[in-house]
């Protein structure tokens, strides 16, 4: 019986007995002391990048087919000290943990004890080189549990609407649920009990897991009242026999700001996770919902939508809410709108306030419904039996308290949790010696668990993701650490891990799924991965049993979501929807504070603009967004100056700001969603030491990049505007050749305006602002900047400089396929290097003449690292509107040679070492200065040998130039099509109306001026051409009628709909058709109108809402009405305005 069901099957008592239970041992704690650092050998800081070679290095096509002799580059050592001085070191190291041991006991008043780490097993940790001297052999196993994780991290392939259309299809069709969770504004935060541990994002032993635990221990006793040790205690049990790991969002005011200081610090379980068999089965939210309950922990609201009117009308309410939803009126559209409405024990309202983040939709089992209803039925909202005790001081009150620094925080914290919940505080202070580093492992843990034999199945498949991450160069560390829970298990031949696999980009998890398209045996990257590692030596007797187990069929392991969960590519359909109230705070005031106090105002609106335009804000809110945003720069920098704002504390004074700003009117409150009730956060911020961010939510956040380019509009440059053309590329990709021949062609891009250029190697100082100023002095010329334009940082200025000067830009780069991280080939890079070093006197001495020219390639290749080709072509057209693409390669070439591809690939390897260890230090400079020198010189030798087919892949430079020049004279006259990177077209909703072809309307207006004096003598003097450019029978009004009103046509939306027009009714202001509205698959559609009808005249200073008083003037004799019999049907469709 899996624990979902022992759960499911004890929900009436108040908490099961469990057999398996067992009584905690007496435990004592010992904090302890080692001598200062200089009396020992700190232990290193572990890092393993993608980059580092295996022992048994990864060899390339040629290695293992007697081509070009490849090389494995090997990390040099940062430290020369010896062997022996390392001994004596760590000896001293055991010798000062033993004569400690004794200091500095922690119990709690109870009388209760906690496990001591032994004296014997510090000792042999620190004191005998352990790893060092642990060889691989035959003889040598290892065994890998997964210890802590969060759901794995899928990038929908497509476009967020043809996600929302597919989800829709589903749930129509009967063949699925979706279901809607709110997002609460936190951290991640993962328990696996008190010797599992407690952990953060990617890393544990922190403040940020020290307050996760204290606020769930807080919870345990506003749940069970005096119950609450016990329950604490039970609960630990209960996850380390099971092995299970509870997912949580931590909210907390301590740990820097998000969109909105929250009232309360709480969590809210978000997963719960299976360890013990295989890979991690993650429970669906019923069996979650059934698990809280059980425990009395805090659970989130969440909406289940089974049917297509539902689901519709779902989405229809987001898109009327986007712009300004908040918590209130979000959640009660969704309840009015969904089938199954299961509020979370923590009101979001009271708990977070009303700025909501976001909403999650995914799509479940479509018997989740029924299970729900059977939870919620056996399941009761537990009772609070803490609610009047005196729960002792606060997290705040703690936190303001202990301002000494992190560590200071962090034993305050634990000691007030209690030793019921927290007996152990090793993952946290480890050995005590005043080290942060103290935990860490030396880097060889990595490697060695890699050689072993697998002990098990679960191990084989955590060893094939690491080869393949590590092989694929994924953007990933795997950082180990001594595991101080086995510290008295621990021998020379036993030794005890815990592993963070941490990946740095989601372009990592996006490849992923690519290779796990390829091959579907593959465990999924999770977020939040840490795994337990066990490297042993077995004998004969038991590596026989682990082999006989080996070739047993895993039991169960292909189950990784709950029994609510879809077997197919669609268990992955999710969809994130952010809120505009949340997102102008985190994404445009607090994430652009470092482009507004660095770059300046100019930079900050062309940062916040582009970050609208990326999520299709609607016109109005934007131009209202620029107005607050604007005198918010004003603001903030009138009172910091120079000095900018830290981002963890920025509500101090943009709560203050948006609250004055929103009384002004009730248009700006709106706009701000909510401001008030401020909560200040300086006297009770949690410490971070070296402004560390588990989150990276202080970052910047940033919109994935689009996939697949659509047509969209024609853009142009206007002839009275500057135009800049730039080269995103890499040396070697023929921008100067290009640009002297735009600068020689007669007649320019095919207009009157002078065609400028400057080259960068010939320009002293700063070159982007001589681009500048050379457009403020000829603001109308076309600038050809040749000059590489690699990143971010320069594109932003290149935004600022067209929005200063009212310049275009457009960007033109060499044409090539790509790779999964880099917009750019090998095979391109190949050419580039080999067009460089054909080069003699070149104006920036990069040519056959310099020393390093391989190098500095690799470092303009790297600066383009973590983009695909779609990525990065989908970005330079969101900030530019246009993309030129100059060709480069033949389509038809043969695949690149063996030795070119292998010398490229090792000085990839040699570039990663190197800059890991020296930055963008010189290569001619540093350990590997002797590698780079004979690395530059075999790639000269093996791309000579090659000349014949590097020259042969290459379209003709002529061609190139004809067709870069075709591209531009387009874009400047206007005969090009935007790209539409846009992930998300929908925008704001503000009502529902049936559309009419106007022409039908303007041919029947026609025929009755014809046959009737009436209606001839009205429009006679009326230009309906002019007036008529639109026709639609508005069926609900977000304003009017509310926005679940609205939503609820969401079944109908494009759906075509049948108009009868009944009668023509009109006065000396307005003119409008009676209408009578049809079905669509057999159901009416009824507007909320209480006159359906269809505006198509009103005099000057009318609004078109006034025809609603038609009926009215008719009865008074102040309007004409003319019948239509019999009626006339007109089709139209039903969408969203």
């Amino acid at each position: 019986m899996s624990a979902p069901q022992r759960i499911l099957c004890a929900l009436t008592a108040t908490l099961p007995s469990y057999s398996f239970l067992t009584f905690k041992k007496s435990r004592t704690f010992f904090f302890l002391s080692f001598p200062p650092p200089s009396y020992i050998a700190l232990a290193r800081s572990l890092t393993f990048t993608s980059s580092f070679s295996h022992s048994h290095p990864i060899m390339s096509h040629n290695q293992r087919s007697g081509g070009h002799r490849g090389q494995s580059w090997e990390e040099k050592s940062k430290t020369s000290m010896s062997s022996s001085a390392t001994s004596s070191a760590s000896a001293v190291a055991a010798e000062a943990v033993s004569n400690k041991i004794g200091g500095l006991g922690i119990t709690e008043n109870s009388g209760q004890a906690a496990t001591q780490i032994s004296s014997a097993g510090l000792s042999k940790l620190f004191g005998g080189n352990m790893l060092e001297n642990f060889t691989v052999d035959n003889s040598t196993y290892t065994h890998a549990q997964v210890r802590a994780t969060f759901y794995p991290k899928f990038e929908n392939e497509k476009s967020d609407q043809e996600v929302r259309t597919r989800m829709i299809e589903m749930v129509s069709k009967g063949l699925a649920t979706l279901e809607v969770s709110l997002k609460h504004s936190g951290s991640l935060f993962m328990y696996a009990g008190h010797e599992g541990g407690a952990y953060a994002k990617n890393s544990f032993g922190n403040v940020y897991t020290a307050v996760g635990v204290f606020v769930l221990g807080r919870i345990f006793h506003e749940a069970w009242g005096t119950q609450a040790a016990k329950k604490q205690s039970e609960f630990n049990d209960f996850l380390e026999s099971n092995r299970m790991c509870i997912s949580m969002e931590l909210v907390t005011a301590v740990l820097g700001d998000h969109g909105q200081r929250p009232r309360e610090d709480y969590v809210v379980v978000t997963a719960i996770t299976e360890l013990g068999n295989g890979k991690p089965k993650f429970y669906s939210t019923p069996e979650i919902i059934a698990f809280c309950r059980n425990w009395r922990l805090p659970t989130n609201h969440v909406w289940l939508f089974s049917t297509r009117k539902s689901v519709t009308s779902f989405f229809a309410a987001y898109d009327a809410l986007c712009e300004e939803g908040t918590a209130t009126p979000v959640c009660k559209a969704l309840d009015e709108v969904a089938d199954i409405s299961i509020p979370g024990s923590k009101d979001h309202i009271k708990v977070q306030g009303e700025i909501l983040e976001g909403l999650v939709a995914r799509i479940v089992s479509q018997e989740s419904s029924k299970h729900m209803e059977k939870v919620l039925k056996e399941s009761p909202l537990p009772p609070t039996e803490g609610a009047g005790l005196d729960l002792g001081p606060s997290l705040r009150e703690i936190c303001a308290a202990n301002r000494t620094d992190e560590k200071q925080q962090i034993k305050a914290l634990l000691q007030t949790v209690g030793t019921s919940f927290c007996p152990d505080y090793s993952d946290w202070f480890g050995d005590e010696a005043g080290d942060t580093h103290s935990r860490n492992a030396d880097k060889s843990v990595l490697s060695k668990f890699l050689q072993s034999h697998p002990a098990d199945y679960s191990t084989t498949k955590l060893q094939e993701m690491m080869r393949l991450m590590r092989e694929k160069r994924f953007p990933a560390t795997f950082k180990c650490y001594h595991n101080f829970h086995k510290v008295n298990s621990i021998s020379s031949d036993n030794l005890f891990y815990k592993m963070v696999i941490h990946v740095h980009s989601d372009s990592a998890f996006r490849r992923y799924q690519k290779e796990m398209r390829l091959k579907p045996g593959l465990w999924p990257l999770y977020r939040g991965f840490f795994v337990d590692i066990n490297l042993f030596k077995a004998n004969k007797e038991r590596a026989a049993k682990i082999a006989k187990s080996n070739t047993m069929v895993e039991n169960g392991s292909s189950s990784t979501l709950g029994k609510d969960a879809l077997a197919d590519e669609d268990a992955n359909l999710m969809i994130k929807l952010k809120f505009l109230t949340y997102k102008l705070r985190t994404f445009l005031i607090r994430n652009g504070l470092s482009i507004l106090f660095k770059e300046g105002p100019a930079a900050y609106k062309t940062y916040y603009l582009r970050q609208m335009k990326i999520w299709g804000t609607s016109a109005g809110k934007q131009r209202e967004l620029s107005k607050m945003l604007d005198e918010w720069a004003v603001y903030i920098r009138r009172k910091y100056g120079n000095k900018q704002l830290s981002q963890s504390i920025y509500l101090s004074e943009a709560e203050t700001f948006l609250e004055q700003y929103a009384k002004r009117s009730p248009q700006n409150q709106a706009l701000i969603g909510s401001a008030g009730n401020f909560v200040r956060a300086e006297d009770f911020l949690a410490i971070v030491e070296g402004g560390r961010d588990e989150e990276g939510d202080l970052e910047m956040e940033r919109e994935i990049a689009p996939l697949s380019p659509s047509p969209s509009v024609k853009d142009i440059v206007p002839k009275k505007e500057g135009l800049i053309v730039f080269f995103p590329g890499i040396p070697g990709c023929a921008k100067s050749a290009l640009c002297k021949e735009l600068l020689t062609l007669p007649g320019g891009l095919g207009d009157d305006r002078p065609v400028n250029s400057l080259m960068g190697d010939l320009i002293k100082g700063k070159y982007w602002q001589k681009v500048a100023d050379e457009c403020k002095r000829k603001p109308y010329s076309i600038m050809l900047a040749d000059k590489n334009a690699p990143n971010e940082g320069v594109w932003r200025q290149i935004e600022d400089m067209c929005h200063r000067t009212r310049a275009s830009a457009v960007p033109v780069v060499p044409d090539s396929e790509g790779t999964d991280t880099n917009p750019f080939s090998l095979d391109a890079l190949a050419v580039f290097m080999f067009r460089v070093l054909l080069r003699v006197n070149h104006p920036g001495n990069l040519d056959k003449g310099s020393p390093n020219a391989g190098y500095v390639l690799l470092m303009f290749y790297h600066l383009y690292e973590g983009k695909s080709r779609n990525e990065f072509e989908g970005e330079l057209v969101e900030r530019f509107g246009s993309l030129v693409k100059m060709p480069l390669l033949k389509s038809d070439r043969s695949p690149l040679p063996d030795p070119v591809k292998s010398i490229l690939e090792e000085g990839i390897n040699l570039y990663n070492l190197h800059s890991s260890q020296h930055g963008r230090l010189d290569s001619t400079k540093g350990s590997y200065a002797k590698e780079w020198v004979k690395w530059e010189k075999q790639l000269r030798e093996v791309l000579f040998v090659n000349t014949e087919y590097l020259n042969s892949v290459q379209v003709p430079f002529e061609f190139a130039v004809k067709q870069v020049l075709e591209q531009l004279k387009n874009i400047a006259k206007g005969d090009y099509s935007t790209p539409d990177t846009e992930k998300r077209k929908f925008g704001a909703i503000v009502f529902a109306a049936v559309s009419l072809p106007v022409t039908e309307i303007r041919t029947l207006l026609d025929h009755l001026a014809e046959n009737n004096p009436k209606v001839n003598a009205f429009l006679k003097d009326k230009d309906m051409v002019r007036s008529l450019n639109r026709a639609h029978v508005t069926l609900a009004h977000k304003r009017s009628h509310g926005v679940t009103a609205v939503a609820g046509y969401g079944v109908f939306l494009h759906q075509e709909v049948p108009v009868n027009l009944t009668a023509l009714l009109f006065s000396d202001k307005m003119a409008a058709f009676e209408v009578c509205l049809g079905s669509v698959n057999g159901e009416k559609v009824v507007s909320k109108n209480q006159w359906p009808h269809l505006t198509i005249w009103t005099g000057e200073g009318v609004t078109a809402k006034e025809a609603n008083t038609l009926p009215q003037l008719l009865s008074e004799g102040k309007a004409t009405q003319i019948e239509l019999n019999p009626p006339v049907t007109v089709h139209g469709t039903m969408e969203f305005y």
